[in-house]
């Protein structure tokens, strides 16, 4: 969703004649876009501010923007530790970036603009063409949260829950088609939580799948406890819509996803998890895991390594608990750094074997690619494939934009790398479930 918001606060800059720049030598403004989910993330803004501070240190110095979820969080706390910080702008803000850059040019002003206005922004850029012309393309269609699981920042960064219409989701996504993309990826804190006049998400997979020109939707994040039948039968029917879904779980112990507040228990998750299969017997997870929350013993550990192995994500990310200030979980008793540590070294192991051996057994089976880009140093192409594989192909025609049956030749942790074959070789049995 950063990414999102980065490449429309760029949209929002042109009108004022701001253009992005690759060389942070050549800048009159610095804006640092911010993640506030993990405790590293606010240590990264100091970080960059200093990088900025020696780039500039005997010349003219550019306004500096913080943006973001740390900027909502700490707007205040920023502009009085680093002075170097002009303006604080908040996600739910950031329709009003040109005014502060405007309103700093005239008088020096520092500002900090983190009101909760997701309606104002989005009538504001709905009225602005998306330009990002990228083969597969981000498109934000709900933001914010009301689960308030107890470890969570965003219900207080990003607010409640609030979904667009469909009309304007639709508008924007054929902005993007007419750019160049084939792939669009719905964006949202819950993203299955999409609720607009009664319309959910399976309303509007089936409206995008309408789209001519557009050749995949995929969408994320999901919570567990929006996975309605809708939408398990869009999996079935919505041929557009790829057999990847992303679910995170956070844990695989019941006693944990309580305390946790997730308002769902692991009987809930795997009953979604066999639903889904039956509706759609090609689909495969992903999952989100925090390791060592307060409270988690020997037993549940051992139960999410016992839903890993259940479950077999073929991708799967996961950390060591981090306390964020201002949630419920900050003030509970950390587990042992150690014990944490050890915890999250035993499960990556077990989660990194599933995925080696997945990703092994794609080798000699062929796979549908979609192309994003020509690969910088060599004369391959990559993309990916349904399951969100990156793959690497050596090729002299341009296959930016198209989708090809390529037979995976090899692979390593992150990356299948294979070869084009003709259609016309391909058996159907021969496709990578």
């Amino acid at each position: 969703m950063n990414e999102y918001d980065s490449n429309r606060i760029l949209d929002l800059m042109k009108s004022i004649d701001y253009i992005r720049t690759q060389n942070l030598g050549d800048a009159n403004c610095f804006i640092l876009n911010t993640c506030h989910i993990r405790e590293k993330a606010t240590e990264k803004v100091y970080h960059e501010i200093g990088r900025v501070k020696k780039e500039f240190r005997n010349r003219k110095k550019p306004i500096v923007l913080i943006a973001g979820c740390v900027a909502q969080a700490e707007g205040e706390i920023l502009l009085k530790k680093e002075k170097y910080i002009d303006a604080v702008i908040g996600p739910q803000s950031y329709q009003g970036i040109n005014k502060i850059i405007l309103n700093y040019e005239k008088e020096l002003t520092k500002i900090n603009l983190t009101d909760y206005d997701t309606v104002k922004k989005f009538d504001h850029l709905n009225s602005i063409n998306n330009s990002n012309n990228k083969v597969s393309s981000f498109l934000t269609v709900q933001e914010g949260c009301d689960k308030f699981c107890k470890f969570c920042v965003v219900p207080y960064t990003r607010g409640p829950e609030f979904s667009r219409s469909i009309l304007e989701i639709i508008s924007e996504a054929k902005q993007l088609v007419e750019n160049g993309a084939k792939e669009i990826i719905l964006l949202g804190q819950n993203v299955n939580a999409y609720n607009f006049e009664n319309y959910q998400l399976s309303h509007l997979l089936y409206e995008l799948n309408k789209i001519k020109n557009l050749r995949r939707i995929r969408y994320t994040t999901s919570h567990p406890k929006d996975v309605t039948q809708d939408l398990i039968e869009a999996h079935q029917k919505c041929e557009k819509l790829m057999p990847l879904l992303h679910l995170p779980v956070q844990s695989g112990s019941t006693n944990i996803l309580k305390r946790m507040n997730r308002n769902h228990t692991i009987e809930n998750y795997l009953e979604k998890i066999k639903d889904l299969k039956n509706s759609k017997p090609s689909i495969k997870f992903s999952s989100d895991f925090i390791i060592g929350y307060p409270g988690e013993t020997d037993e549940d550990f051992e139960k999410t390594i016992s839903l890993m192995k259940k479950v077999k994500f073929i991708n799967s990310y996961s950390f060591i608990y981090s306390p964020r200030p201002g949630t419920p979980a900050a003030n509970l008793k950390e587990v042992d750094s150690s014990t944490a540590k050890k915890r999250l070294l035993i499960f990556q192991k077990i989660a990194d074997g599933i995925k080696k051996d997945y990703r092994t057994s794609l080798i000699n089976t062929v796979s549908k690619v979609l192309f994003e880009n020509k690969v910088k140093k060599d004369n391959a192409y990559f993309g990916r494939d349904e399951y969100f594989n990156s793959v690497i192909v050596k090729s002299s025609e341009n296959l930016t934009g198209k989708i090809k049956n390529i037979k995976i030749s090899k692979c390593n942790h992150n990356t299948l790398f294979g070869e084009n074959i003709l259609s016309s070789q391909v058996k159907e049995k021969e496709f990578a479930a």
